[in-house]
């Protein structure tokens, strides 16, 4: 059987992938944030080849997709008003949120625990999609587990080729974010960030009041933890090269990375950055003058770099708030936290 490519300008898209929906089969959706492999939620089985297929971890759990906030009600029970809060504000949008699971989804959906992650993504196709299913759609990132995250069809084709290994893929373009959505879970006592995205911080704590950070957003945390969300432990976004983030300014870092590059190694920077790497195998990710271009721009550049003769990326990588902490984070995890202070190696 081979792999069906659709188009999201198609008007019976989403009946042709409801259908292998509802028959337990898989189909990639392009979302604002990233294209995630998709299966109903609410099929066990089918949930099961989204792991197979990806070599994904059993326990971590995954996001279920709604089509508005409606239906929020039909798989979470004991829903916050801070919940209802942030879908009036952030959705169709990327922001996922965690919160007390209805015993109709199954426990490999959500590495059996007594919650789950719910977001209603902006692509007006995938929520056409799941109309159309009657169901909600599970879907993690499309990319193989561990590998940067897929962000137009044409990286999901690369991961599984056409052979079948998946039922379907909607091309829908480019992502727009292009980093997985925020995950906050709002079953405790105080809200708390699992994930950043494109929600920001800021954006939160200015509805919420407050905002906990999970101490898996600020470093590496034991593979045998418990987690609520997804990426929230296991190196992830990572190409197959060694990466580290040389922090400092652009001059340092040049420096740095100059005294010790060697054939087989690659950069990753700004496009303001790209003379000062002539010669070192540069690519640049977007403009550090635009934060959003380095958001969209990050899994296709790492994508980029994946390849046998690149051994080590030297990568340079946003700080502070906003969009850049969720860049940041991203590449912190690919870099497996192995971040070096230019200026203090000079």
């Amino acid at each position: 059987m081979k792999t069906l490519i659709l188009s999201a300008a198609d008007r019976n898209t989403p009946v042709t992938a409801a259908k292998i929906i509802q028959a337990g089969g898989l189909v990639a959706i392009p979302t604002e944030t990233v294209y995630g492999l998709g299966a109903n939620a609410m099929d066990a089985e089918a949930v099961s080849k989204i792991f197979l297929a990806k070599g994904r971890p059993q326990d971590n759990p995954l996001i279920i997709h709604i089509s508005c906030a409606e239906e929020l009600n039909l798989y979470c029970h004991d829903i916050p008003e801070a919940a209802w809060l942030l879908a009036s504000h952030f959705w169709p949008g990327p922001l996922t949120m965690v919160l007390p699971v209805r015993d109709c989804i199954p426990k490999q959906t959500t590495a059996g625990l007594n919650t789950v992650a719910v977001r209603c993504p902006k692509s007006e196709v995938t929520r056409a999609l799941i109309r159309e299913a009657g169901v909600p759609i599970a879907a993690p990132s499309a990319n193989l587990s561990g590998k940067p995250s897929t962000t137009t069809a044409e990286h999901v084709l690369n991961d599984y080729g056409t052979d079948g290994k998946i039922d379907a893929i909607i091309d829908g373009g480019p992502c727009e974010v292009g980093v997985e959505s925020t995950i906050v879970d709002l079953t405790g006592k105080k809200p708390r960030l699992l994930r950043p995205g494109g929600v920001t911080p800021e954006e939160l704590t200015a509805l919420l009041g407050e905002l906990e950070v999970d101490r898996a957003v600020l470093g590496q945390i034991s593979n045998d933890a418990v987690v609520r969300a997804p990426g929230m432990k296991y190196k992830h976004y990572a190409p197959s090269a060694e990466v580290y983030i040389i922090s400092g300014s652009s001059e340092a870092a040049a420096a740095y990375i100059r005294r010790r590059f060697t054939d087989g190694d690659a950069v990753l920077c700004y496009k303001e950055e790209l003379p000062l790497y002539e010669g070192c195998n540069p690519t640049a990710y977007g403009s550090i003058q635009d934060i959003r271009t380095l958001s969209s721009g990050l899994f296709a550049a790492l994508r980029t770099l994946d390849r046998p003769e690149i051994k080590t990326i030297y990568a340079r990588c946003p700080e502070g708030g906003g969009v850049a902490y969720a860049v940041g984070n991203r590449l912190k995890k690919a870099a497996a936290f192995r971040i070096v202070n230019a200026e203090a190696e000079e």
